[in-house]
């Protein structure tokens, strides 16, 4: 029996698929690409965005055209959201929320043998415990995710996901570290800690346990030489967190902080918990107390209520702070939530204007940023051959620049010394020393 499964969304969907696809391996399966036949296909959906629910939706058509008799498993958190509608989808045999993804395999097996609609999706509202998803042979042997934590109590007026993952719940700390410990014993060298709201991490245990503590005893864990983490909310990094965070060795000095906007006016419509004043200060800390520290981030264009005036007050902010990378989102009403039944939605043109303004001020920060580190050496985790140019592998440094470099040998899973010599859009060009 073959399976083949697309991912869509976060990390924590990623760590989720990888660890869903063990599963199937374990039980016989052959894993084939999703483009091919297959027995069985299943799409780990995401549901951020109406544009992430209409892929779901074209991914299922795919997979329906491959092979019309295959079990198709809809698994994430646009079943979570809307089990009916995706039940109702035709072709689709098997629904699971964000919930029950470790029974996938019994839940496929038995809908191809009874042939019948299987729909299992859980009120993760009521959840208070954190499920266990764990993966033991990773297929990418160079670097690992590691979920730490699920599920978000901020409702931001705009977002789905504490519909979606329910309420904050962490993974037991001694889980962690044994974790930690087997992903050393394979000689990764890199993990990256991921999560909904992974800020949250320990509001659901007992005693004093939170993110710096997990990082702190990481850092003693030998063979682990670095470690990220996820999508961040800036009102972590408090003065006494990033000093704790800089005597770190092991921490990666690159950090995901959504800001959504730059308007702190379009912040309280949006419900988001600090204001530009507040986030400036954490750039600047961050980048006076860690060396070399990368600041990237999320932004909405279009929200609703968004004049022209906010916007400019954005771009102005984002020109002032020169984050090194931004990822631009149009804004998306989702049902449910408050920000869908906000007056003054702005219109669709006006948001592809705001949008490409905001990614050609990307480009020309990167660019920037990149720049810094000419004629510097790095040392530079190396993952795979790059796809664009033989003989070359590609690569990112701690604060996640990523580089490119010739090379005479397999450099896969290695951290080598580079020296960086020229930026080209995206990526720079080094030699190895």
């Amino acid at each position: 029996m073959k399976v083949a499964f697309t991912t869509l969304g976060c990390r924590v969907n990623q760590y989720e698929s990888e660890a869903m696809t063990e599963k199937f391996i374990k039980e016989g399966y052959e894993v084939v690409p999703y483009d091919k036949y297959s027995d069985v296909y299943v799409i780990n959906t995401c549901s951020v965005t109406n544009t992430g629910d209409k892929k779901s939706r074209q991914m299922i058509s795919r997979a329906r055209r491959l092979n019309p008799d295959a079990v198709i498993a809809v698994v994430g958190c646009y079943s979570q959201i809307a089990p009916n509608e995706v039940s109702n989808i035709e072709g689709v045999d098997v629904v699971l929320g964000t919930r029950n993804k470790g029974e996938i395999v019994y839940w496929v097996n038995r809908a191809r043998e009874e042939r019948e609609q299987i729909v299992e999706v859980s009120d993760v509202l009521r959840n208070t415990e954190f499920e266990e998803l764990n993966i033991e042979e990773y297929q990418d042997k160079t670097r690992a995710f590691l979920k730490i934590q699920d599920g978000c109590n901020r409702f931001c007026s705009y977002c789905l996901i504490p519909f979606a993952r329910g309420a904050v719940c962490s993974k037991d700390p001694e889980k962690i570290v044994q974790e930690v410990k087997e992903l050393a014993s394979n000689n990764f060298k890199e993990i990256i800690l991921s999560g909904i709201h992974i800020a949250s991490y320990g509001l659901d245990l007992d005693g004093d346990w939170n993110l710096v503590k997990i990082l702190q005893i990481i850092e003693d864990i030998d063979g682990i030489e670095r470690v990220r983490i996820g999508s961040i909310d800036p009102t972590f990094f408090t003065e006494g967190v990033i000093e704790k965070l800089s005597s770190l060795k092991k921490l990666c000095p690159h950090f995901h902080l959504s800001l959504q906007s730059g308007c702190d006016e379009t912040l309280k419509r949006m419900n988001r918990r600090y204001t530009t004043e507040e986030y400036r200060n954490i750039v600047k800390s961050l980048r006076n107390n860690i060396n070399d520290a990368s600041i990237t981030t999320d932004i909405i264009v279009g929200f609703p209520g968004e004049t022209d005036e906010e916007f400019e007050i954005t771009y102005k902010f984002l020109e002032e702070i020169k984050l090194s990378k931004m990822h631009v989102f149009k804004f998306s009403p989702r049902k449910g939530t408050k920000a869908e039944k906000m007056s003054d939605q702005v219109d669709g043109k006006i948001k592809d204007i705001r949008s490409s303004k905001l990614i050609e001020l990307d480009k020309k920060n990167e660019m920037e940023f990149m720049n810094q580190f000419i004629n510097r050496s790095m040392n530079v985790l190396f993952e795979q051959e790059y796809s664009s140019i033989e003989g070359f592998y590609e690569g990112y440094t701690p604060n996640y620049i990523k580089v490119i470099s010739k090379a005479y040998q397999d450099l896969s899973g290695g951290i080598f010394e580079v020296r960086l010599s020229k930026v080209e859009e995206g990526y720079i060009i080094g030699e190895i020393l």
